[in-house]
């Protein structure tokens, strides 16, 4: 069922199947977000097929299932905890997306309670906390157990847990005899980035979130680990009560602060709908500086004897409902903007954020791309965001591409500073101080400084060492910025005579922290095993500009042999030097014929053709060949021939040849196999061969392996957990097989 297909136009039969659909979703994405504490969608998400499960339940009534996720509150507890039984429910809230949905929730209160529009009525309207729900038990003033949400009426016991929470007290005075006090354990920005530190230093998991920290670490087995964790606590509400805390939302929230709890300040009174909204943009600017998660404003009926004519629903009060924020879009401050220095020598501009929850994920940095986007143009000079230049000290929109990169999509110019002033891109690299020139053409502005410039040098070790490139075990990123701050490596051949410089005593490195003898032999072996390797790797590791894995495949395949490719490129080198000339002849005479208001079509050509005339023809054969091989093109052949041409970079790369014992020349592609020719997308997990060796074998029988499925992929190869992909293929009818089939269709081919 495509999730597109409109309600108004299903069947009945495509209804029954789209709500199974759903309610598998929607239940694996409960027991992920509430139980495991590890989501597998994003809210935005979650959110979106709530409500489209809602709106097939309203159209079709009589399909409701007894499953159904409109009915079901959290997940059921985990095992490994005790469970505890809610005396009183812990439901849900209904949700609210748009500032109309808001005013039909007070009308929808307003004619249940059968007042008039004008008549006055309060509501709180407090900010929505991103953790993770608990129900605090208290006899005669003791702290006597805590549990999760759970399914809403059974829940984990994490009473242990809970007493390691400061600010959850163990005993209060003047409290009712019974009092369950609810509310959200949660954790700072601060404290989750120092605890992502920590985390990382011992060599342990991550978090994505503080939700997730949160979550995690409240659902410790072993108590001391939560007291580890720098947790804290908000009351907002409560459950079964000896006598009433009040007769008001507000009045019950104050006692509780009385009590000795932490009640959120930002909580304020507002009398109908419009002083709702207005509240909840007052919290959404002040989003980013709050130092902890919302995701949204929850608004209550204030009084509490309307709340209790109010009444509920199966699974949410109708006296409440959450105004959830746009999932995608945050809005913080700009702190700085750095400029960071690749492997080419491209100057990325990155902005250093107030940290701000996005798509579920946390950020605190975002892409820039280059020096036309912080001034607020395109490169074609056409004005984006209105033509807004970026300023640090500024109030900007951040999204997260594609759920991946995050990005600033607008400048709130009526936050910005006083003080602020236009961003001055640097001319000089940050990193060696050579000149950063940007060429006629190009979007980006690169440092001229090449090997001696250490950004680059470092970038380019990172890049020689990875996955793709020539993969040496046990020498990583971390490891490779390591050796080059102690002088050990300065370009790629370096690795290669690490145990000869140190000899067979090692103790510069196996005294170093995390190294041991043991460690450092089998580094040694396995930079031992890589003086083999394929062309297609050694291609792609030299870090080329435009010079991809996909690219080095496909050299690699029509020259054979490093040889021949470096023969092939030095003598098409004097027609690449005619066709870089050739083309800022032509941009010299675009630029020429604008300013002169005429045509340039004609003259471009000519110009290009001065600049190639006297090319010797078999130079010109040569450079035709390179362009020609599929996937290659004029820009690519002229980055590896101005690489090859560089006297410094030909010189490291000829060291780090002079250390290989052999390149390996690829196999031979099989253009009679069953796959030859087809895209091809493997999803899942694979049980009975890895990831790449699987994408290995099909690129050998003449397959394109492809990382993402489109209306191209001629087939799917799903195996256990394939989720988005498979879905995808589904919706556009793609063929789909798993490993077994997968297996028999290549048989020996």
């Amino acid at each position: 069922m495509a999730d597109d297909l409109r309600v108004d136009r299903m069947t009945e039969k495509q209804a029954r199947e789209e709500l199974a659909r759903l309610a598998e979703l929607l239940g694996e994405a409960n027991a992920a977000y509430h139980r495991d504490d590890a989501p597998v969608m994003s809210d935005a998400e979650y959110d979106r097929l709530r409500q489209r499960n809602a709106a097939i339940e309203a159209a079709f009534p009589a399909l409701k299932r007894a499953d159904s996720p409109s009915e079901q509150v959290g997940a059921a507890p985990a095992e490994g905890f005790g469970k505890i039984s809610h005396s009183e429910r812990m439901l849900s809230l209904g949700n609210a997306f748009e500032a109309d949905e808001v005013r039909e929730f007070d009308a929808r209160v307003r004619r249940y309670l059968n007042l008039g529009p004008d008549a006055a009525l309060d509501y709180t309207a407090e900010p929505k906390i991103d953790g993770l729900s608990l129900s605090l038990r208290y006899e005669e003033g003791r702290f006597v157990q805590a549990a999760t949400r759970g399914d809403g009426q059974v829940g984990e016991n994490v009473t242990a847990n809970a007493r390691t929470i400061g600010d959850i007290p163990d005993r209060i005075e003047g409290a009712p005899d019974i009092l369950e006090v609810r509310g959200e354990v949660y954790m700072s920005h601060a404290d989750f980035e120092a605890l992502n530190a920590r985390q990382a230093e011992r060599g342990d998991k991550t978090f994505a979130n503080p939700r997730n920290a949160a979550a995690g670490s409240l659902r410790q087995l072993d108590a001391e680990i939560t007291r580890a964790r720098p947790l804290r606590f908000f009351a907002y509400a409560w459950g079964a009560l000896s006598e009433p805390l009040a007769e008001t939302q507000m009045g019950a929230i104050e006692r509780l602060s009385e009590l000795g709890f932490v009640t959120n300040d930002l909580t304020r009174l507002c009398d109908g709908a419009e002083e709702m909204l207005a509240h909840y943009e007052t919290i959404e600017q002040m989003r980013a500086t709050l130092g902890y998660d919302i995701d949204g404003v929850v608004y209550k009926v204030n009084a509490l004897a309307l709340q209790a004519r109010l009444g509920y629903r199966s699974t949410t009060p109708r006296w409440a409902i959450a105004h959830k924020f746009p999932a995608e879009l945050a809005w913080t401050r700009l702190e700085a903007i750095d400029i960071q220095v690749g492997r080419t020598g491209a100057l990325s501009p990155v902005a250093r954020l107030s940290p701000v929850t996005v798509g579920g994920v946390v950020v605190s940095n975002a892409t820039l791309h280059n020096e036309d986007y912080i001034a607020g143009r395109a490169a074609s000079g056409e004005a984006i965001r209105g033509g807004k230049d970026i300023r640090v000290g500024d109030w900007v929109q951040v999204y997260r591409a594609g759920d991946v990169i995050p990005k600033i999509a607008d400048v709130d110019l009526e936050r910005r500073p006083e003080d602020a002033e236009p961003y001055r891109f640097p001319e000089t690299c940050p990193e060696c101080g050579s000149e950063a020139v940007r060429e006629e053409g190009d979007a980006v502005r690169r440092c001229t400084g090449g090997l001696i410039c250490p950004a680059q040098a470092v970038e380019k070790l990172r890049h020689f060492v990875s996955r793709a490139a020539f993969d040496i075990e046990g020498l990583g990123a971390k490891q490779v910025e390591q050796f080059f701050a102690d002088g050990w490596i300065a370009e790629p051949a370096d690795i290669f005579t690490l145990e000869s410089r140190f000899g067979s005593g090692m103790k510069q490195l196996k005294n170093r922290e995390g190294w041991g003898e043991k460690s450092a032999e089998n580094l040694f072996a396995a930079i031992e095993a890589r003086r083999e390797v394929a062309l297609s790797r050694l291609l792609y590791s030299l870090g080329i500009r435009h010079l991809g894995e996909v690219a080095a495949q496909d050299l690699a395949r029509h020259y054979q042999s490093w040889e021949a490719l470096v023969e092939a490129v030095d003598l098409a080198r004097p027609a690449a030097q005619a066709h870089r000339a050739g083309e800022e002849a032509a941009e010299a005479e675009r630029a020429a014929a604008a300013a002169e208001g005429r045509g340039a079509r004609v003259s471009e050509a000519r110009a290009r053709a001065r600049s190639e005339r006297d090319v010797p023809e078999d130079a010109q054969a040569a450079w035709d060949d390179l362009v020609a091989v599929d996937g290659i093109g004029p820009v690519l052949a002229l980055s590896l021939s101005e690489a090859l041409a560089n006297p410094e970079e030909r010189a490291a790369i000829d060291r780090l040849v002079g250390k290989l014992a052999r390149i390996v020349p690829p196999e031979a592609r099989a253009e009679d196999s069953p796959v030859a020719g087809k895209t091809v997308v493997f999803t899942g997990t694979l049980e009975k061969m890895t990831r790449d060796e699987a994408k290995a074998r099909a690129e050998a029988l003449g397959a394109k392996v492809s990382g993402s499925v489109s209306s191209k992929t001629d087939l799917v190869v799903a195996g256990p957990g394939a989720g988005s992909k498979a879905k995808k293929a589904r919706d556009l009818g793609i063929e789909m097989i798993d490993e077994d089939a997968w297996l028999a269709l290549i048989g020996d081919a």
